[in-house]
């Protein structure tokens, strides 16, 4: 017995892998037959139709098929009207020559080949039927209001059951309530009556759906009398009658329970269950309540459930006793085909269930098993057939029949013996194509007995896809959870059993996913105007995608108003009609994306109608109105405008606002006025058109209620007073014959008002008074109903005039060289003669206090408004003579200036030197030249030169210094090293301090045009040279003005043959190259680059006129260091050669300095013949009068002053050489007017006169051998030398 339940537990086993590994045996091997199609168990038919009773198998060979009947074997050849379908066992009865109710039996059909027999289900066929409503008599229904009344229905029986419902002569439904509600069997139930609900047309209708057809009862009439009211009642059930009630409900069906109640007023319903919950999401409720409706009942939806009525007076409980019953059932599914290799064993189970317990019954080729031949390989039990050891020869089909009192399955099953090696079903070398991170599965479809085992490889297959991410099922597929794209590729799949194996080819192709980038917004859009959607989408690039628009869930409308593009919606002349909501659905063949959005379309809203006008007093009324249409935009406000019909007919005027919630304002009057008022309505979009005018109201005029605002008084002249005030408007005059009464008197007097009467204006001028005197005015409206309040007192001036004193007490006292502060008394009220504005100060610069520099005459003012006696006086010059005056002013204009009084300003620092230049550089030694600061600011007290040499590394050497005298300007450096480059650094200095210095380099060489013609560093200035005669090498800074940038000075000009770029550089990377960039280029465009060779100059050739150029210098070294970039540089190119205009060309200029020229010419003839006479200039006794240590003779190069002799016998005479190292000296006397000079500046006075001293260059300094010539002057070569100046 122990052995025998091990062996069923192992055959159970068996089952079970079986079970899970169902094959469909192919078409080509020998199986039994399998029903594919039948017809219904319950088949119900029209009968104006050919009857056709479906019966179709499969199977190999092809079955052969045959009928019973009621039981009985079915000759279909007997019958005439029969025939049966090729290669099918479906029937079709031809009805044309017989009746449908003659073939109204329980059909079975057998279809069977030498393997086996399989039958269907037994077939009921029945016709449908709609028959016709028996005649009756329906005698109207009379009956109280307040009632309850039941409508009978009773329909024919029919197949199947009609659908019922009411309606009235005009095919309109009947209303339907919680009063009125009809009953699942069709009948009209009223709780109580009502008079409206008299009528004669009360009619009730049977449509049978098979045959589509509506059958109708006779009219039922209803009259309904209207008594003394009835009397209220508490609810009494209609239905179902009595305290309980029961009902049986089949598992899986509709279960469905009404309780409706009469009572006055109309009771409610409520549903509950007594012994648990109502399952909610099966439940519902229907006809207002009074039907509970359950789906899909099941085993757990017995029990009781109670029903109540309720209205004011009482309640009542109706209890309702569900039983569910259940007919057959599968448990774990219809027995499923058995295909067994020789030798093997399995179970065939048919587990059902059912209310109550089913029997099974088992047959083999629809022979009763216990008929059948007997099989030792085969063992019956129960709801189980266990087969061992099966032999060739022993397949069947096997039927399970599991019935009870509701019913019955039939199943088929076939066992089918075979030997067949494996073979793979799924489609070779099929491609598969999944979304990125879905889930993927690999079908590998096969068949063979024994059973294939299937395992998977991918690529290279150097092991089987088991585990993790991969999940093999019992039926061959591969299912991979989660896709990615290292997942895309070929697979194979391989099944093997002991009578071979064989293998197959599958393609994996994972995609990108389908995704909206942009999806579409909500949108307000005012009508007539446009609306765009854009759905911008990302999909892989192998799927073709397809947009697709809706509209409200629906298709898009067929308007040439919708525009749709790739990726967008566009709806033109918006309209109401289209707000709705949008949706983009953008789908591929594996997958789809879509997004949403809402169109509301808005316009300013309606106008406002039905303008009331009520509770009219004197001075308000009461406004009301009925809002027009919002168009979707809230309403935010009303404005409630009026017209004076009696002042301004046409004119319309704001009165005032109220919030867009209200519909009625409180509206203040004025006398006088002829209202008729509008209404406008305000929303987001704009404000409405106007309403319709509302009735006319008048009010009785009345005296003015205020009087005119903005009095004020003030003088056009000094000796009158011009009184002006706004003017009432029509609606604040109140009343015909408006006028206004002004009053005036002197504040500080008493006296009386003086009192005019004006009227159409707006002003009086009062004409004689004194000058700026303080006054008190009135202004009274006043028509003719009498006058306004009493007027406030408004103040006012006359006329003001020039004041007639300046400020007392002016003073200076000076904070720095650069800054001063003026105090003074302020000049008493009376003697302004006007409203205080503020104070003046006239200030100029007389002269410089050094005696060298021109006087300058040029006056500054600073205003001072307020009353202030103190203000600072800024930016004025060091070393300089100022004077300054104080006046007072008025809204008329200035008094009189204060005595000029004069500020001295201290000495301070001076500038830089003019310039400084490097001549004559020999191996070991070089000369230096330089100019007095244009700014000296002070005596000029020393210089102070600094020089350090630079080698190659530009690295800076040991600093010399030297202090030099004032009155140098050139020094020759002795004992320098041969072919060194030099740094000099030279400043001038005051009493105050040092001034900035000036720098230059040069290099001791003698045969190598080395020497740096670019302009010198000044402070954080820059000056250079256009053209240098030879470039020099890189400079570098003293070590504090060292910056992390090492370019400085970057600079453009422009010349025929391109634009020249300059710069200064000190750094130590050789490699400088210039880029530049169109300015204003695009993204992709790049920077043109052009080498500089060591220069620190470049002329770029390649830059087109018209166009604006970045430029920046840049410096490389190793690739492990920075790049270095100058500041961009905007330089722009003229569209044709620049062309300066030449001040020499001009006409006026011309002409002065022909003036100049002779001017000069006859002072130079005149000191020529002085000099041929033996004369001297007095230059001696010159340096004794002017002890100035800063006095020195002018230089040849810029005009400024150099150093001077009184020992004329050693100067060279005319023609001759210069020593051979290329110098000239200065140490004999050079006291002609080409040397020698009394100011700072040649320069002109204001009356065109000459003042301080000129120069002439008396021949180049500098030729290509190096070499100078000296001549005497002459005003020959004075006049070259001031045109090459000019």
């Amino acid at each position: 017995m122990m052995e025998r339940r091990r062996m069923d537990a192992a055959l159970l086993g068996l089952f079970l892998v079986h079970l899970a590994t169902a094959l469909e045996v192919p078409l080509d091997l020998p199986q039994p037959p399998t029903i594919t199609h039948q017809s219904p168990k319950n088949y119900i038919i029209d009968p104006r139709e050919n009857i056709i009773i479906h019966c179709e198998a499969k199977g190999k060979p092809h079955p052969s098929f045959s009928w019973t009947r009621n039981g009985t074997h079915f000759d279909i050849d007997e019958d005439p009207n029969v025939t049966m379908k090729p290669n099918s066992g479906t029937l079709v009865v031809d009805i044309s020559r017989a009746k449908a109710e003659h073939y109204e039996f329980v059909y079975q059909c057998t279809a069977r080949n030498k393997h086996g027999t399989a039958v269907s289900n037994n077939i009921v066929v029945q016709q449908s039927r709609s028959p016709l409503w028996s005649k009756e008599r329906v005698d109207p229904i009379v009956i109280s209001e307040g009632r309850s009344l039941v409508l009978r229905c009773r329909p024919p029986a029919g197949l199947p059951p009609p659908i019922i419902f009411w309606m009235d002569n005009y095919f309109q439904r009947l209303p339907q309530s919680a009063r009125v509600s009809q009953s699942l069997n069709g009948d009209l139930y009223f709780s109580n009556v009502l008079q409206e609900d008299s009528r004669n047309d009360y009619i009730c209708y049977a449509r049978f759906p098979y045959t589509q057809t509506i059958q109708q009862k006779q009219p039922i009439v209803v009259k309904v009398l209207n008594q003394e009211p009835a009397d209220e009642r508490k609810p009494n059930f209609l239905i179902p009658s009595g305290p309980s009630s029961s009902k049986t409900v089949l598992r899986g069906q509709v279960l469905e329970m009404e309780c409706i109640a009469e009572g006055l007023p109309t009771p409610e319903i409520s549903w509950a269950k007594v012994s648990g919950e109502l399952p909610t999401k099966r439940t519902s409720f229907l006809h207002y309540d009074k039907t509970l409706r359950i789906v899909d009942v099941s085993e757990s939806d017995a029990g009781e459930y109670r029903c109540t009525a309720r209205n004011p007076l009482g309640s009542v409980h109706q209890t309702i006793r569900v039983t569910v019953k259940a007919a057959p059932y599968w448990i774990s599914g219809a027995p499923r085909n058995l295909v067994l290799a020789p030798g093997e064993s399995s179970v065939l189970t048919c587990r059902a269930s059912g209310t109550p317990k089913p029997s099974v019954s088992w047959a083999m080729n629809g022979i009763p098993i216990e008929n059948s031949p007997k099989d030792l390989s085969r063992k019956v039990e129960d709801d189980t057939i266990i087969f061992t050891d099966v032999q060739a020869g022993s397949s069947a089909v096997y039927q399970c029949n599991v019935s009870n009192d509701y019913g019955y399955l039939l199943s088929n099953a076939f066992v089918n013996v075979l030997s067949e090696p494996p073979r793979v079903l799924t489609q070779n070398n099929k491609v598969y194509q999944v979304i990125k991170n879905r889930q993927a599965s690999i079908d590998c479809a096969s068949f063979g007995s024994p059973i294939p085992k299937i395992t998977w490889f991918k690529d290279s297959r150097s092991s089987t896809l088991d585990g993790d991410p991969y999940v093999l099922h019992d039926n061959g597929t591969l299912e991979i959870h989660t896709a990615q794209a290292h997942n895309s590729g070929k697979y194979t799949c391989v099944a093997r059993n002991s009578l071979g194996i064989y293998e197959n080819h599958i393609y994996l192709e994972v995609k990108e996913p389908t995704r909206i980038l942009k999806q579409p917004e909500y949108k307000v859009v005012q009508l007539g105007r446009s609306a765009v959607f854009e759905c911008k989408v990302k999909h892989d690039p192998s799927l073709i995608p397809t947009m697709t628009w809706l509209k409200d869930d629906g298709e898009l409308p067929d308007d040439e108003r919708l525009i749709v593009d790739s990726d967008s919606l566009t709806i033109v002349d918006v309209s109401e009609s289209d707000a709705g909501v949008y949706t983009c659905i953008m789908n591929t063949t594996l997958d789809h994306d879509s997004a949403s959005a809402e169109l509301t379309v808005v316009e300013r809203p309606d106008p406002p109608t039905d303008l009331e006008l009520t509770d009219q007093k004197k001075r308000s009324v009461q406004l009301t109105w009925i809002p027009g249409d919002e168009h979707n935009s809230p309403i935010q406000k009303f404005l409630i405008q009026y017209e004076d019909f009696l002042h301004h007919r046409g004119h319309w005027h704001n009165l005032t606002e109220v919030p867009g919630t209200r519909t009625t304002a409180h509206l203040k009057l004025s006398p006088y006025i002829h209202y008729t008022f509008r209404v406008l309505a305000l929303n987001a979009v704009d404000f409405s058109r106007p309403s319709f005018p509302s009735r006319m109201v008048k009010t009785e005029p009345a005296a003015p209620d205020e009087n005119p605002t903005g009095v004020q008084g003030f003088g056009t002249e000094h000796d009158n007073l011009v009184i002006s005030w706004k003017p009432l408007s029509g609606l604040q005059a109140n009343g015909p014959g408006l006028h206004y009464k002004v009053m005036w008197r002197q504040k500080v007097v008493d006296s009386d008002w003086t009192t005019v009467t004006v009227a159409n204006n707006s002003k009086f001028v009062v004409s004689g008074t004194p000058t700026f005197v303080p006054y008190e005015l009135k202004v009274q409206a006043v028509n003719d109903h009498g006058a306004g309040p009493e007027p406030a007192v408004a103040h006012g001036y006359s006329g003001e005039d020039l004041p007639v004193a300046a400020p007392d007490n002016v003073q200076a006292v000076l904070l720095n060289s650069t800054l001063a502060e003026v105090h003074w008394d302020p000049v008493p009220a009376k003697l302004i003669r006007g409203h205080l504005k503020g104070y003046k100060v006239y200030y100029w610069k007389e002269h410089s206090l050094h005696k060298h520099n021109p006087h300058l005459v040029k006056s500054q003012i600073l205003t001072f408004s307020g009353n202030h006696t103190r203000r600072m006086l800024p930016d004025l010059h060091p070393f300089s003579l100022y004077l300054f005056n104080v006046r007072v002013y008025n809204g008329k204009g200035e008094g009189p200036p204060s005595p000029n009084h004069q500020i001295v300003t201290p000495e301070g620092v001076p500038s830089a030197p003019s310039s400084l230049r490097v001549s004559n550089p020999n191996l070991d030694s070089l000369t230096l030249e330089w100019s007095p600061p244009h700014e000296r600011n002070g005596h000029i007290t020393g210089y102070t030169l600094r020089y350090q040499p630079v080698n190659d590394s530009n690295e800076l050497g040991p600093v010399e210094e030297l202090a030099l005298p004032a009155n140098e300007t050139s020094l020759t450096l002795l004992n320098l090293k041969y072919s060194t480059r030099y740094k000099f650094y030279l400043n001038a200095i005051t009493v105050r301090g040092a001034g900035p210095p000036i720098s230059e380099e040069a290099v001791t060489v003698m045969d190598e045009a080395l020497i740096s013609q670019h302009g010198a560093d000044v402070g954080a200035g820059n000056t250079q040279t256009p053209h240098p005669i030879a470039p020099s090498p890189p400079r570098r800074p003293p070590p504090k003005a060292r910056t992390v940038n090492p370019f400085g000075n970057v600079s453009s000009s422009f010349g025929e043959d391109g634009t020249l770029i300059s710069w200064d550089y000190w750094g130590p990377e050789q490699n400088v190259y210039v880029e530049y960039i169109v300015t204003n280029s695009e993204g992709e465009e790049e920077w043109q680059k052009e080498p500089v060779n060591g220069t620190q100059n470049v002329m770029l050739k390649g830059l087109k006129g018209g166009l604006s150029y970045r430029v920046r210098l840049v410096a490389t070294g190793h690739h492990d260091q920075p790049l270095h970039r100058s500041d961009e540089l905007l330089v722009s190119v003229p569209a044709v050669a620049s062309r300066q205009v030449d001040i020499a060309t001009q006409g006026w200029f011309i002409g002065l300095m022909c003036a100049i020229a002779l001017l000069i010419l006859i002072l130079l003839i005149i000191c020529f013949i002085q000099r041929n006479k033996g004369g001297k200039y007095p230059v001696k006794e010159k340096e004794d009068a002017h002890t100035d240590p800063e006095f020195q003779p002018m230089k040849d190069d810029d005009c400024t002053f150099g150093e001077y002799s009184d020992n004329e016998d050693h100067k060279p005479l005319k023609g001759s050489r210069t020593p051979s190292n290329g110098t000239v000296k200065r140490d004999d006397s050079d006291d002609s007017l080409v040397d020698y000079g009394e100011g700072g500046d040649g320069q002109f006075n204001e009356d065109g006169s000459f003042i301080g001293q000129y120069s002439g260059k008396s021949a180049s300094r500098e030729t290509a051998g190096g070499h100078e010539s000296s001549e005497a002057p002459s005003p020959i070569n004075t006049m070259n030398s001031l045109n090459s100046f000019v």
